[in-house]
């Protein structure tokens, strides 16, 4: 144990190439950054995801390492004896100091060392807490750490994907793990902060080079309807129940498909319609067709949605005439299409044809002949507009990549399992509905069921209950309503709630869960991330004697996040790079991340940098990883000198008076130009509520006197967008002219 493992010995010898040979047979071992290793000592530290971590480590670098483990693992006769002859080194509470010592001296004589410093395998699939532990080693030897991330493993059999290990049939045969060698750290700057932020940028780099990313959405969707085409895919709700298979539904989009090439000459197809089956086959068929749909905002005033047409180039446009009737105010083009009548007027002989073909013929096969490329990668493959909340919509081009990566993303980290059905009643033009509800269950295999509207609680508790619905995604606004409109017994199915598009309320949440059972998942996401980026999950199960539990969720906290995303904190004033541990500005980077608004070179320019998109949110992180929205820029106000954030006055307020949150939202503050100090605060309200009131309560909670707003003015409602969230632009405009 104590000689330097630059010279193995025999039994060493014998074992390291024979289970080299094993499980390169097994795994396709692809090693990134090996240059970058030290010649000398080094500790590496490794994100931790399955039983055979090790193992891959020892088939991808060419030099030997020295691993640390659990003393338990050694008394086991069977494990000890390999431990032994592989030279890992033995760690406990009692024997921490003997462990730390021996690995130091390892090091010093020259070996590479490796530790999993999160101390277990994660069940959540994320980076768990890194513990400083190997801080001690590395400054005690005087050698640089190197962060290592092994990318793709968690899936395998040895993981805990699918919520159990090895009970699960491997995805594929040599299963494909990238392995991700960092830039060693000098070990005085190692720090834990440093280390969990390199692990998740070299988890981006590793995420970023999987071959599914490269493929055209399309044709990925081809590919997953035609493996069960038998079961159902879609039940939509409006006016009544009708269900579609994953056949039928891909044979009926295909026979639109080959139409709309011949009868929408234009690039880009606007689609004008709610979730259902209709929204579905409009999508998919555009997509097919290799154009690129626009679904648009139905709600949004006229002269918002003549400038969305006008940007977007978008000439035609599938809607129905009830949704024509309705809206009125809509600047409908000449080239308005009747989806109903465009199914009726399928040749019904291709249709059957096609549904055949769908069952009998290979994917490739149907992919070929349909001419769909098969590399969509970063070209564009959906365009989406900003809700508007804060200023003019702004086009934001999908990729391929984006779409696909943030469906991989959601469904790596088993929130939503392969037999879920879901439950989808969000808008397709806002960007959770569109990823998570509509190509979610196509490229992933769920059944989802549809309500044209989420303001529609009744039908859609009702849906939830007949069709026993696991997954709910909806908004914090969408939700209130059930508290007093919806039965315990009509949410019994519900496993959890995805909720995102705005802030969860702490008190809606404890609402949810002691009316109905079911906890609230709170996510975070923007149209420019496709768009989910972090969001919280069950606290995953105990599944031996030995291991300790974990956490999924952090109430207040917006999850960890995703897979194959990393981040930064900067400051909001000098861009100064801070720790991940800090508050400040929050930068992500990712696969699912935009590649810039549309013709806006300006906006872009302002948003992204090297790669990096800003996000305009003030978050952190904590030791674990969870990241804390700590509020938007745009929406703190300098006061004296002090940054001052509109939502935790907000939430002051609301808790000084006991407002109520079920009905919707009860105030907003906003900031107005102030002669004097620069900014003041406007408390738009549906209360009654006083000045010296106001005052006096806030007083008693200790709030700052710069904190506490200086006008009130009283308002029927609280103006919000379709999409649930506060319209902040017309919140200003009231205030304003106030």
């Amino acid at each position: 144990m104590h000689a330097s493992t630059e010279t193995p010995g025999g039994a060493r010898t014998l074992l390291l190439p024979i289970l080299r040979v094993l499980i390169r047979c097994i795994y396709r071992i692809r090693a990134l950054g090996l240059e970058q290793l030290p010649t000398g000592g080094a500790l590496l530290v490794c994100n931790h995801v399955s039983y055979v971590d090790a193992l891959i480590l020892m088939a991808a670098c060419p030099r030997p390492i020295r691993f640390i483990a659990y003393e338990a693992f050694h008394k086991k006769w069977w494990l000890g004896w390999a431990l032994r002859r592989l030279g890992v080194i033995p760690i406990s509470p009692r024997h921490a100091k003997d462990a730390i010592q021996r690995a130091s001296a390892q090091m010093s004589q020259g070996a590479l060392v490796c530790v999993f410093p999160e101390g277990e395998m994660t069940r959540t699939g994320t980076v768990l807490t890194i513990h400083k532990g190997f801080e001690l080693m590395a400054r005690r030897a005087g050698v640089p750490v190197v962060p290592v991330f092994l990318g793709s493993l968690w899936g395998s059999i040895f993981s805990y994907a699918e919520r159990r290990f090895f009970w699960k049939l491997p995805r594929r045969l040599p299963y494909a793990v990238t392995v991700s060698f960092g830039q060693p750290i000098p070990a005085a700057e190692a720090t834990s902060a440093c280390i969990r932020q390199q692990l998740l940028d070299e988890g981006e780099r590793t995420f970023q080079l999987r071959p599914e990313l490269q493929q055209h959405l399309g044709a990925m969707a081809v590919r997953a309807l035609t493996r069960r085409p038998w079961q159902t895919l879609v039940v939509d709700y409006f006016p009544t129940r009708h269900a579609l298979s994953r056949g039928m539904v891909l044979a009926l989009a295909i026979v639109l498909a080959r139409r709309w090439r011949r009868t929408m000459p234009g690039r880009r197809i606007g689609i004008v319609l709610p979730p259902g089956i209709g929204g579905t086959l409009a999508n998919l068929g555009v997509v097919l067709a290799d154009k690129i749909p626009v679904n648009l905002n139905f709600t949004m005033g006229r002269a918002a949605a003549e400038a969305c047409l006008r940007l977007g180039e978008v000439d035609s446009v599938l809607s129905a005439p009830a949704l024509q009737a309705k809206c009125k105010e809509f600047p409908w083009p000449a080239q308005t299409m009747d989806l109903s009548a465009e199914i009726q007027a399928c040749d019904k002989v291709a249709l059957l044809g096609w549904l055949a073909l769908s069952v009998l013929w290979p994917s490739s096969w149907l992919v070929r002949l349909l001419g769909l490329n098969k590399a969509g990668d970063r070209q564009e493959a959906a365009l989406l507009f900003t809700s508007g909340s804060s200023g003019d919509p702004k086009g934001v081009p999908l990729s391929h990549r984006n779409i696909i990566s943030n469906v991989l993303q959601v469904a790596e980290v088993d929130i939503i399992g392969a037999g879920d059905a879901v439950l989808s009643c969000l808008p397709l033009f806002h960007s959770f509905g569109f990823t998570t509800n509509l190509w979610f269950p196509i490229l992933h295999g769920n059944r989802f069921i549809t309500v044209p509207s989420p303001l529609d609680t009744k039908r859609t508790a009702e849906a939830i209950q007949r069709e026993r619905a696991a997954i709910l995604m909806s908004a914090p606004t969408f939700l209130r309503p059930y508290l007093k409109r919806v039965e315990p017994a009509q949410l019994r199915a519900l496993r959890g709630i995805m909720a995102g598009a705005e802030k969860l309320p702490p008190e809606l949440a404890q609402a949810f869960q002691e009316r109905f059972g079911v906890p609230i998942f709170e996510g975070y996401g923007l149209t420019e991330t496709s768009p989910v980026v972090s969001v919280n999950l069950p606290d995953p199960a105990i599944p031996t004697r030995t291991a300790g539990p974990q956490h999924g969720n952090r109430p207040g906290s917006v999850g960890r996040l995703m897979p194959g995303m990393t981040a930064r904190i900067v400051q909001a004033e000098t861009g100064a790079a801070l720790t991940l541990f800090d508050t400040g500005l929050l930068l992500l980077r990712g696969p699912n991340v935009f590649g810039g608004y549309l013709n806006n070179p300006a906006k872009t320019a302002a948003v992204l940098q090297d790669g990096w998109f800003n996000t305009g949110d003030l978050a952190r992180f904590d030791e674990e990883g969870f990241l804390f929205i700590e509020g938007r820029l745009s929406r703190f106000s300098k006061i004296g000198g002090e940054m001052v954030p509109h939502g935790t006055v907000e939430q002051l307020i609301i808790e000084a008076f006991h407002l109520p949150v079920e009905e919707g939202q009860p105030l907003v503050v906003v900031g107005v130009a102030d002669p004097v100090k620069g900014e003041g605060l406007v408390l738009l309200t549906t209360a009654a509520i006083t000045a010296e009131e106001l005052h006096h309560k806030l007083a008693l909670a200790g709030v700052s006197n710069l904190w506490i707003p200086r006008a009130i003015h009283q308002v029927e409602k609280i103006p919000t967008l379709a999409t649930g969230k506060v319209d902040q632009r017309a919140c200003q405009l009231l205030a304003q002219e106030r």
